[in-house]
Formats: C-alpha cells, sequence, structure tokens
C-alpha cells in the first residue's frame, strides 16, 4: 500500500471514529478585518472579528469539539491562538508559526479541534507579529457538564466577560517599526476595557467624547466576571469601588475563595470572579484597572475606567477612584497575593496530569529547565530578547511540519535548558523533551520588568516563586499539595517562579514572554514532545486542509519540494477518502 493510500486508510479509521462520536460539534464562522475606532480619542484602524472589537465569545462544553472558519481580510498574514486551550494530541491547531503556516490575506482556513477534559475561562488572540496590540482578541468559555456540579451557587446575575489591557494610539504597523529600529515602546496612551476607553474620571487626562463601558447589574444579584489582560506587556490592577471581588478560578482550574478589594492581573492571565451587587443601589461605582510596577507621572494616563451600573441608580460614579496598592515600601504585595491563589481541591472538574491524589509532590521529577532572561540586548546588530542566550526566530516552515515531512535543516536540537557561558545567538533552536517526563521550569527574571510566561498545549502547576536567584535550596519553599494548575505565570523582575509539568501532550509546543514586544524581539522556544513507541497514536494525524508553505510548499504539480508529502487532492487521495466517506456511511 503506498502512502496516500496508507494515510486515506487513516482518514477512513478516524471517519469511522467521527461517526460513533457522541461529543457535540460547534461552528463558528469569523470573518476577520480591520475597522475604524477611536478607544482613546484618536481614530485608528483595529482588528475587528465579525465586524466586533472585542471579537464573539466562544463558548463550548467540556469534550466538545470547536469547528472555526477563519477568513482573512486583512492586508497581511494571519493567525489565531486559543491561549490556554490545551489542544490534547493536536498541535497542528495551534496557530503559532513553530506549528502552522499563516492565513494568507484573501484566504480561509478552518480550525477543528477538541475542548477535552477542561473547563474554565480563556481568551484567542492573533499571534503574528504586533497584530493583538491592535484587537483581534476574544473570550472562551468552556462549561462542566451538566453532571459536574460548580463549586459555588450559579451566578443568578448571569456571566460578564471584561478585557482589560494597555492601548497604544500607534497603529500595531508602526509600533513593530519601532522595535525593528531598536527602540523600545515607551508609556502606552491607555488602558481599555471591553475595547473602550475610560471613564472620564478625570478631566485632565481622559478628553471628553471617550466612549467607556458600562456594566449594568441588578441589586442583589451574583455575577460571575471573567477578567482577561489582552494588552502589550502591562500588568494591571482591577479593583471595583466599594465592592469586593471572589477569586473563584483562572486558566481551568477551580480556585480557594477568597475576597479580594484589589487584585493584579498580568499580561496573558485570566481570571474569574464573583460579585454581588450588594452595595448602595442609587448610586453607580468605578471599575478600575490601572498600571502597576511603574513609575513616573506620565503611567498616570495609564489607568482604565469603566462604570458598574445599578438598574436602580439615579447618580453616576463619583469621588476619587479606589486607592491601588500602597507597595512602595513591601514589594512583596503582589508576590505574597499570588501565592494565595491556590487549588481548590474539592471541586469537582477536570484536572490535568497528574491525577489521583493531586499530591504532585509524590511525583519524581526527571528533568529541570532553568530559563533566564536579561533585558533586551543587540544581537548581530538588531535589538533582541532573549531565553538562555538564545533569541528565537521562526523560520519559513513550521517546525511540525517540518518534523512531518522529514525536513531536515528547519531547526537545531541545541537549546540549552540551563545558562550556560557563551555569546548570545539567534536561531530556530528547540527543546527536545521527553514525552511522559515531569519537568521542573524555573523562569528567572533577570529583567528589570515584570514577565509573563505561557506555555501552549499544557496546564502546569505553580509551584514557589521569589525575589533572588533560583538555587536547588529553593525548592525547600516549594508548595507540592495546593499548587494552582494554570497555563501562564508572572515572573517579577529581579526574581523566579517555578511551575512543574507533565510532559504528555504530544507535539511542538510554544514557550512565550506573554509581552508581546518580548515575544516578537525572540522571547520565546519550543518543546518538541514526541512518543518513542512505534505506530504512535497519541497524535492526531495532520489535517486534511493544512496549509503549506516555505521547504514544504506544494507546488502546482502536485508534488513537494523532496518533502515527501503527497498532494491533498490527488487522483489517490480521492479515491481513498471517497471509500472513507462510504464506510462511514455504512457503519452507521
Amino acid at each position: 500500500m503506498d502512502v496516500q493510500a496508507a494515510a486515506a486508510v487513516g482518514l477512513a479509521l478516524l471517519l469511522a471514529g467521527i461517526c460513533y462520536a457522541a461529543d457535540p460539534v460547534r461552528l463558528f464562522d469569523w470573518k476577520v478585518s480591520y475597522i475604524t475606532a477611536a478607544p482613546l480619542g484618536v481614530s485608528q484602524q483595529v482588528i475587528a472579528v465579525n465586524g466586533q472589537f472585542p471579537g464573539p465569545v466562544l463558548e463550548v462544553t467540556t469534550n466538545w469539539n470547536a469547528v472555526v472558519k477563519v477568513t482573512n481580510n486583512l492586508d497581511e498574514d494571519f493567525l489565531l491562538t486559543w491561549n490556554g486551550i490545551q489542544l490534547r494530541r493536536n498541535s497542528w491547531q495551534d496557530g503559532v508559526l513553530g506549528t502552522n503556516c499563516p492565513i494568507q490575506k484573501g484566504q480561509s482556513w478552518t480550525y477543528d479541534f477538541q475542548v477535552k477534559d477542561q473547563i474554565g475561562s480563556f481568551f484567542y488572540f492573533p499571534s503574528l507579529g504586533l497584530q493583538r496590540a491592535a484587537g483581534g482578541y476574544g473570550g472562551i468559555i468552556v462549561d462542566n457538564r451538566s453532571v459536574v456540579p460548580l463549586p459555588f451557587p450559579l451566578p443568578d446575575g448571569g456571566d460578564i466577560t471584561l478585557f482589560i489591557g494597555d492601548w497604544f494610539n500607534k497603529d500595531y504597523k508602526d509600533l513593530k517599526q519601532e522595535l525593528d529600529e531598536g527602540k523600545e515602546l515607551g508609556v502606552p496612551d491607555g488602558v481599555l476595557i471591553n475595547g473602550k476607553g475610560p471613564f472620564r474620571y478625570n478631566n485632565t487626562l481622559v478628553p471628553q467624547g471617550i466612549d467607556y463601558e458600562t456594566i449594568t447589574v441588578d441589586p442583589g444579584k451574583t455575577y460571575r466576571l471573567r477578567v482577561h489582560n489582552v494588552g502589550t506587556f502591562t500588568s494591571l490592577s482591577f479593583r471595583i469601588q466599594s465592592h469586593s471581588i471572589l477569586l473563584v478560578e483562572t486558566e481551568g482550574s477551580y480556585t480557594v475563595q477568597q475576597k479580594y478589594t484589589d487584585f493584579d492581573i498580568h499580561v496573558g492571565q485570566s481570571y474569574s470572579f464573583l460579585l454581588t451587587a450588594d452595595q448602595n443601589p442609587t448610586t453607580d461605582y468605578y471599575v478600575v484597572a490601572s498600571s502597576r510596577f511603574t513609575n513616573g507621572s506620565l503611567w498616570d494616563r495609564v489607568t482604565g475606567v469603566a462604570v458598574l451600573h445599578y438598574t436602580a441608580s439615579k447618580t453616576g460614579p463619583g469621588g476619587p477612584l479606589p486607592n491601588p496598592p500602597n507597595d512602595i515600601f513591601y514589594k512583596e504585595y503582589s508576590m505574597d497575593q499570588a501565592r494565595t491563589v491556590r487549588w481548590n481541591l474539592t471541586a469537582s472538574a477536570a484536572r490535568p496530569n497528574p491525577q489521583g491524589s493531586f499530591k504532585i509532590g509524590s511525583v519524581n521529577v526527571t528533568d529541570t529547565y532553568v530559563l533566564r532572561n536579561e533585558a533586551p540586548m543587540v544581537i548581530d546588530g538588531k535589538l533582541r530578547a532573549a531565553i538562555n542566550d538564545v533569541s528565537y526566530r521562526s523560520p519559513d516552515t513550521p517546525l511540525r511540519l517540518a518534523d512531518y515531512a522529514n525536513i531536515s535543516g528547519v531547526y537545531q536540537l541545541d537549546y540549552p535548558v540551563k545558562p550556560l557561558p557563551g555569546p548570545p545567538r539567534i536561531g530556530a533552536s528547540i527543546i527536545n523533551s521527553t514525552y511522559k517526563s515531569f519537568v521542573e521550569i524555573v523562569f528567572q527574571n533577570n529583567d528589570s520588568r515584570i514577565l509573563t510566561y505561557h506555555l501552549d498545549g499544557y496546564s502546569f502547576f505553580v509551584v514557589g516563586m521569589a525575589y533572588g536567584e533560583w538555587t536547588n535550596a529553593s525548592r525547600s519553599s516549594y508548595n507540592k499539595w495546593d499548587a494552582v494548575s494554570r497555563s501562564t505565570v508572572q515572573v517579577y523582575p529581579g526574581a523566579w517562579t517555578t511551575v512543574l509539568v507533565m510532559l504528555d501532550n504530544v507535539g511542538i509546543w510554544n514557550l512565550r514572554a506573554s509581552s508581546l514586544d518580548r515575544w516578537y524581539l525572540g522571547q520565546e522556544a519550543y518543546l518538541r514532545v514526541v512518543n518513542p513507541e512505534p505506530n504512535n497514536k497519541t497524535e492526531l494525524p495532520i489535517p486534511s486542509n493544512a496549509l503549506f508553505c516555505g521547504k514544504a510548499l506544494v507546488p502546482k504539480n502536485g508534488t513537494t519540494n523532496g518533502s515527501g508529502l503527497s498532494a491533498l487532492l490527488s487522483p489517490a487521495r480521492f479515491k481513498w477518502t471517497m471509500l472513507a466517506i462510504l464506510l462511514c456511511f455504512l457503519l452507521i
């Protein structure tokens, strides 16, 4: 049997599985385009999904399948990535340059993935260049199955999604050019809440005519707020005047429930809070997202303000904004708060591996990666950011596609998993990880700015963080009982954060700084997780609609440039595909 026939037989078996599958499918048809908006009073081009900024919410239930057709109506390439969705066995759908060829302008591509064994709050966003700085993002809600109870009463007021993030009045392409010219981006022009500018709480800082977000609530009711920091690089303090917020979930994990008057949300992170409208219902209140870990009066403008409006209210919000955290003399305020975010071990929900007792301390660590970053530096005449002195540059051929097609020379398996002496370099080096290893990843932040790191395809256990340099002795401070499981974690300047992760999801997965400027400048890596067993059944086959580019580009004559890939619609593939469809109907 030739390669095409074998591939089609695999497709037949896949279709047979689909015939018997009980998990529902939700279809989404999204058109990505530019629209004109002026969130801070300056007219500019933003990226919308189906004409919406922010884009529509993708809502599914645990184990459902999402089929998302994306049509790119921009003037450049585009990809969406699914921040926190694990894409079990399916890195082909990750939507980053290590796994996918870009969707070219005027073209469409359909993502097809299952939200396997997950619940919670996530978001999607454009992964190319600085496109997220222009929008293109939206929420993802993964609901519990009906047989799995929530660890809190169902909020009688409903569900509210909030996107907070810093914003520049400059076009995102101009921001990209500034980085290419070796410049820093400087101070953002403000903070948006759901794509809108601040309520005019200050006549000097906020010009007239700004459209602001209003959150309407009924007195006495409780609401679930899903808050995502989708900004460029600024950490934000989230708070609501005169109200407390109850933390219940972060990035797919139910947390120990605790009340806060203010809460730090860092770039790329998602949280769920319960808000009860229990204050004086005849007035409105400020909802604030203001910059953290910044100095100087220029940052005063980097404050987003929405209005919490009670339906019985007769008066708008008034008085000063609720105070931000005062940690000038105690820099561990935010870190102490982060340590209070712990896993709710009694909640019923989908859980990451290792499962069972949930005592991650009983699992032997098989590998340790110490990943250290510095402030941006000049490498080969260009401003670059690096991890362990390696600044990543995406090759023209996606890494996973190169693996599939046995194309050599695309990347090197020489990424240092510990800092090594030597000059910094630029390259497409990746970490060759061991399947089913339990890995300790230490993020050491030697930059002067707070950073966040995200790992696609996984949730990891946040077991420790502290100021100073990590050493082996630091392990004595780890929380190995109820460490929260999430996909994006902050690392404070001059500090370290350690996570533990079971590498049981086959594929090539992106590990990145969530700050857009650091990511764009090369502060990322890829983990290559391959099942060494023959007849690998732990990864889904390459999708039939896969895009090809670089050295794997499929020319019009139906052959590849020495890659060994079969043509997508060749006569042999067509014949076997028709047989597969017939088999599906016979099985039904």
